[in-house]
Parts: structure tokens; sequence; C-alpha cells
């Protein structure tokens, strides 16, 4: 992990469509991009951020968020996702992440990853099938 250092930055892009909106979601009644859209798209930014960064059967798995939704984007905008590594310490990954669409910021807030080891991981999730 001592790659995983402070600055890196990562980007994720998307159109809003039908399916990701509020309406879609089931989070509004509105058809504009739905917030948690708009969380997927802050958190697939800071995953393939780090990726490439990671050993071997390494990956990262959200465990916080904390955002603000400041502004609608209606269907056929682009959004784009930007995430910035501020703080690795051990395990812990903290990110500030904002969503821009074509016209302005329309969220932004924190998101926090932890390194885990990918199989471990899902052999314990899947042990709750039991």
């Amino acid at each position: 992990m001592s790659s995983l250092v402070v600055g890196i930055k990562g980007e994720a892009t998307d159109v809003v469509t039908d399916s990701n909106t509020a309406i879609a979601y089931g989070s509004g009644g509105v058809n504009v991009f739905a917030t948690p859209a708009m969380i997927g798209l802050m958190e697939k930014a800071a995953l393939t951020s780090v990726e490439p960064h990671l050993e071997s059967g390494m990956t990262t798995v959200g465990t916080r968020v904390e955002v603000q939704h400041l502004a609608a984007t209606p269907i056929g905008m682009k959004v784009t996702a930007r995430s910035e590594l501020i703080e690795a310490e051990g395990k812990r990954l903290l990110f500030r992440v904002e969503v821009l669409d074509e016209v302005e910021v329309v969220g932004r807030g924190t998101h926090e990853r932890y390194v885990v080891p990918e199989q471990k991981f899902l052999s314990r999730a899947a042990g709750k099938k039991k």
C-alpha cells in the first residue's frame, strides 16, 4: 500500500438517463439525477483511482459517505465525479469528492474506503447465508 499516497485523483463520468433518476431509484418523485446514483459515481471515481496502486488480491470497500446534493441535473446531461485522496492511514482511505454537471457543482463531500483482502471479504459476506 506504499503507493497509496495523498493526492491520488480519480474521475468517473455518466449521463443522466431514465435509469439513474430519483424516480428510478425510488428516492424521489422527479426525473433528475438521483442522490444514490450521484453517490455511486463518487465511489466509482475513488475506487478506480486507487485500484492500480493496490497489491494483488486486495480491493477497497466503501464504509462512509458524507455528501450534500446541491443542485438538480436533468435527463440527457453529463455528470462527472472527481475524487482526491486526502488521507491515507494504514488501511483507511479518505477522499474529497464532488460531482459536476455541464453547468455547475451538483454535489460534494467526503468518502471513506478501507483496503481489504478481496477473497477474505467475499468469504465473510457469503458466510452470512449459512
